[in-house]
């Protein structure tokens, strides 16, 4: 028996959840819910590191870094959705935020087994990827003994690039090859090590926690709504002349011709309605600004 694995929190029997399969479908679904309850409080014990974080990527970022999610299974899955949601949501270069899965996008469907394991195939997408010293690069592993993931960030460390662990686990194997790690332990699993619940529940609120945050601070969200936003189909489009309503206090119409005038540019809309500003001029304030909405609007006032 590997020792490693068998001393995980990850791969022991949950003592609450022994006779889950003598149990109604409502008690199945509570005692689910019941262990779900415990991830909120995991991931909390973790914002020290998860703010650690955060200040890197915004670092990294602002001096034209990028971020790259690496994992394998439910991880590699997880951290492909949370890079492929950046574009629509805060409107950045898909260049920016990169999500890669052991076995390439076919394991993104179908589990290709055995390519966790893979360091070489770890090792070649850093270098396929151009990561640089300017990069950051997330491993996410709930056992942080995935050899694909661990050789990716012991290659990106080489290079130079920062390095972030996201494991459900203490004291692992990815822990000792990164800069920055964050380990939310949720306790063992309702079905023995089947994080795909659990663990990939924290996982996906970590991510959530760390692109969020990242991207406030660049300046992509105004109060709290998602000014950088692409109206790329109706529903969007319908989303950006709400956003201009609540933020200036315009009608729909108005909005809707604001936006127009704005190039469907939500944020320089904005801009243009509360200063006054033609389309040129309310770009080169941004600019200025550094992209930061609040502080053209601050600094045309001034």
């Amino acid at each position: 028996m590997n020792e490693y694995l068998a001393g995980l929190t990850t791969e022991q029997t949950n003592r609450d959840t022994l006779a889950i399969d003598e149990s109604s479908t409502e008690q199945i679904l509570r005692l689910l819910s019941q262990e779900d309850a415990k991830v909120p409080a995991a991931v909390a014990e973790e914002i020290p590191q998860i703010t650690e974080a955060v200040e890197l990527l915004h670092r990294a970022l602002k001096n034209g870094g990028r971020m790259f999610y690496v994992g394998a299974g439910t991880s590699g899955r997880l951290g492909v959705l949370d890079a492929s949601e950046c574009p629509p949501t805060f409107g950045v270069d898909p260049e920016l935020v990169q999500g890669y899965i052991a076995g390439g996008d076919t394991a993104l469907r179908t589990a290709v087994e055995g390519f966790e394991d893979n360091e070489v195939a770890g090792a070649e997408l850093i270098e396929r990827c151009g990561v640089t010293n300017r990069d950051v690069v997330i491993g996410i592993s709930a056992s942080g003994s995935a050899e694909f993931v661990i050789a990716a960030l012991k290659k990106a460390g080489e290079i130079g690039a920062a390095t972030i662990g996201v494991v459900n686990n203490k004291r692992t194997k990815l822990e000792a090859v990164c800069d920055i790690c964050i380990a939310p332990v949720v306790g063992p699993e309702v079905i023995m090590g089947s994080t795909r619940l659990k663990a990939g529940t924290a996982q996906k609120l970590v991510l959530n926690m760390l692109t969020t945050a990242t991207m406030v601070k660049l300046g992509k969200v105004y109060n709290n709504l998602m000014v950088d936003l692409k109206p790329s189909n109706q529903k969007l489009e319908d989303r950006s002349i709400r956003i201009l309503q609540i933020a200036t206090g315009i009608d729909a119409e108005g909005a809707a011709a604001a936006l127009e005038k704005a190039s469907m540019n939500c944020k320089l809309a904005i801009l243009m309605i509360e200063t006054g500003l033609s389309a040129p001029e309310a770009q080169a304030a941004l600019d200025l600004s550094e992209g930061n909405l609040k502080a053209a609007i601050h600094a045309c006032h001034s």
